[in-house]
């Protein structure tokens, strides 16, 4: 960590940053993977609601 002494004796640490990384393009095949979570995660969320409403 890199320390720099202010004014009147006090030491300020600074602490390191992580290396950058740039985004890799998606993969061709994840597109298909979104659409399903996508359909099983509205799936979940009718269930949920015909439950709600079944037990009201």
């Amino acid at each position: 960590m890199p320390v720099t002494q202010e004014d009147g004796g006090r030491l300020n640490m600074f602490a390191t940053e992580p290396r950058m990384r740039y985004a890799e393009p998606a993969a061709p095949g994840s597109n298909g993977k979104r659409l399903l979570l996508i359909g099983l995660g509205g799936a979940v969320v009718l269930a949920m609601m015909a439950v709600a409403f079944r037990i009201s």
